[in-house]
């Protein structure tokens, strides 16, 4: 369990794709144990003759810290947890994990989206599979390889609990991993779900070759989205302002690094879109459905939803974005 005083000797990052193997090095430190949980027996196998994970960060190898395992029951152990899943695959982990974790130990949960079916954000589907339990959010613009490779990354951090959001920064920080903290939850876990459906949009115009300047605009009016959406759901503005918004909306919005942005770009170009869609591929549908019940209009993120549902082409939707009547800026 960790408190005001002991610092954590034992953390698990549940998922070894490429982003819970950068976090588990950063984890990793001289007296700490880092279990790096995979689901796949043959991966884990792999990570622990290799000690690189050459499926999903080839070229960095794992810290001496770090102990590959595919016994769930091993998190029983942590005194910090990290759910490093996708977010339809995150209930079904919180469930297995029911018998394992203790209540008073900080579920950190570092996906980015909305469930499907349930329209819960993530925050709340844990609180439906593990009643009772300390969860924070990790959010911001990274990506996997640059933290990986100590690259100067900046993220935040939430919990409803401030001071347990501060204990979790300064424990998971490193030099080069600076986590800042933040009590507004439901701002950080927004920032992150809606900016996936923006990359989207992003990368469309990008493959249509509409150039810098519309995609620039579709980040400054993508923002303002984003924004009406999140306080409409109860988060602060200058949260959004900040890393976990503003931040990673353009990150995710300008680099063919991002799935989301990688995936739009296949749209705009015409080609077979990736067979794993992106995590904003998911939430757009749920997103736009939970903005029109809270009567917030999202022109962008609309678009995106009709051209995934095949309601409209691409080029449609350009043409009904350009055509939105005149208003003033807001």
């Amino acid at each position: 369990m960790m408190d005001n005083t002991d610092a954590p000797r034992v953390i698990a990052v549940l998922g070894a794709g490429a982003w819970g193997t950068a976090l588990a090095n950063a984890a990793a430190r001289p007296g700490r144990d880092v279990l790096l949980w995979a689901r796949d027996a043959a991966h884990v196998a792999e990570l622990s003759a290799e000690r690189e994970n050459r499926r999903r960060l080839p070229g960095v190898a794992l810290s001496a810290g770090v102990m590959p395992t595919a016994d769930l029951a091993a998190v029983a152990r942590a005194d910090i947890v990290l759910a490093v899943v996708p977010t339809q695959a995150l209930r079904g982990l919180a469930t297995r994990l029911a018998g394992y974790i203790r209540p008073e130990v900080p579920l950190v949960i570092c996906a980015k989206g909305i469930e499907r079916g349930t329209h819960l954000l993530v925050s709340d589907v844990i609180a439906q599979c593990l009643p009772g339990q300390a969860v924070a959010i990790l959010s911001g613009p990274s990506f996997a390889d640059d933290v990986a490779r100590g690259l100067p990354t900046a993220v935040t951090l939430a919990a409803q609990d401030e001071q347990l959001a501060h204990r979790l920064a300064a424990s998971l920080g490193t030099p080069t991993l600076r986590l800042y903290h933040s009590s507004d939850v439901r701002g950080v876990e927004i920032g992150g779900a809606a900016k996936n459906v923006l990359a989207i949009a992003c990368g469309i115009a990008a493959g249509r070759g509409l150039g810098a300047s519309a995609g620039a605009a579709l980040i400054a009016r993508g923002f303002s989205e984003l924004s009406r959406f999140a306080v409409a759901h109860g988060a602060r503005a200058e949260t959004l302002m900040g890393l976990s918004g503003l931040g990673d909306l353009v990150l995710t919005c300008s680099s063919a690094q991002s799935r989301n942005f990688a995936f739009g770009l296949a749209l705009g170009r015409g080609e077979p879109v990736p067979a794993k869609l992106a995590e904003g591929a998911l939430s757009a549908p749920v997103l736009l459905e939970l903005a029109d019940a809270a009567k917030v209009d999202m022109p962008i993120a609309r678009a995106v939803a009709q051209i995934l549902d095949g309601a409209i082409s691409v080029d449609q939707a350009i043409g009904i974005l350009l055509a939105r009547p005149q208003k003033a800026e807001g």
